[in-house]
C-alpha cells in the first residue's frame, strides 16, 4: 500500500525545494492537492515521479518541478481570479484555487473537461469552474484576469489571451518546445504589455500555438 502523503512531502522536498521554489504559499498547495487523484488508475503509484504523466493521448500533468517553478512567478494573491488555460485532468486548476480566489479552467477536450470537473468537486474545490471551448481563444465570458495561467508550452501567446488580461496583471506562460524553451512572465500596464525571460525549463506542448506558416518567395 502506497503512502501518498509521504510520497507528496517527498515531491515537495526533493522536486520542488531544490529547484528554488521557496513561497511558503505554493509550498503548501502543492503538500495539500493529492496529485494521485488527478492521474489514471493505472499510472496512479507513479503520481509522485519526477516526469511528466500522459493523462489524456497527447496530453500530459506537468512534472512537479516546473509546474512549481511557473506557480511561484504567477504571485498568485487570495483575491485573484486566473484564467488556466489547458486544464487537463484538473491538478493545477487545484493548485491555483488554494492560492486564488477563483479559476476558471479552460479545456479544449470535453472528456478531460468532464473529468476535471469530477475530480475537483468530489475533493471539494468549488472556487474552481471548469469550462470548455478553445484554447488559444481563451475564455472571455469572464474577463478580465488578474493571471493568466498557461498549462503547457507554446508557440506564441495569441492576442486573444493579452486582451482578456487586466491591467496590472500577469500572464505565466512557457514558449518554445523542447530543449529550447523559455518560462516568460508578461505584465500589462497602462494597456501595454511587457515581457521577460525568467527560466529555461521543457515541458510537453499544449494543441494548437502554432504559428502559420509563411511562404517565402
Amino acid at each position: 500500500m502506497i503512502d501518498y502523503k509521504a510520497a507528496r512531502t517527498k515531491m515537495v522536498d526533493n522536486q520542488i525545494r531544490t529547484t528554488d521554489v521557496t513561497s511558503h504559499e505554493v509550498l503548501d498547495a502543492f503538500l495539500t492537492v493529492p496529485r494521485e487523484e488527478f492521474v489514471p488508475a493505472a499510472v496512479k503509484p507513479l503520481a509522485y515521479i519526477d516526469n511528466d504523466i500522459q493523462v489524456a493521448p497527447g496530453r500530459y500533468l506537468m512534472e512537479p518541478s516546473p509546474l512549481a517553478k511557473l506557480v511561484q512567478l504567477a504571485e498568485i494573491g487570495g483575491s485573484d481570479v486566473v484564467l488556466e488555460v489547458g486544464c487537463g485532468a484538473g491538478y493545477a486548476a487545484a493548485i491555483l484555487s488554494r492560492l486564488a480566489g477563483s479559476v476558471v479552467a479552460l479545456e479544449s477536450d470535453a472528456t478531460l473537461a468532464a473529468t476535471a470537473t469530477e475530480t475537483l468537486a468530489r475533493l471539494g474545490y468549488d472556487n474552481v469552474a471548469v469550462v470548455t471551448g478553445d484554447l488559444e481563444a481563451g475564455y472571455a465570458d469572464e474577463a478580465p484576469y488578474d493571471v493568466i495561467f498557461v498549462g503547457g508550452a507554446v508557440e506564441f501567446v495569441p492576442e486573444a489571451l493579452f486582451a482578456q488580461l487586466r491591467d496590472g496583471g500577469r500572464l505565466v506562460v512557457v514558449e518554445g518546445y523542447g530543449n529550447a524553451s523559455q518560462a516568460r512572465l508578461y505584465l500589462k500596464d497602462g494597456g501595454y504589455v511587457s515581457e521577460r525571460y525568467v527560466f529555461n525549463t521543457a515541458v510537453k506542448p499544449l494543441p494548437g500555438f502554432r504559428k502559420a506558416k509563411e511562404f517565402v518567395f
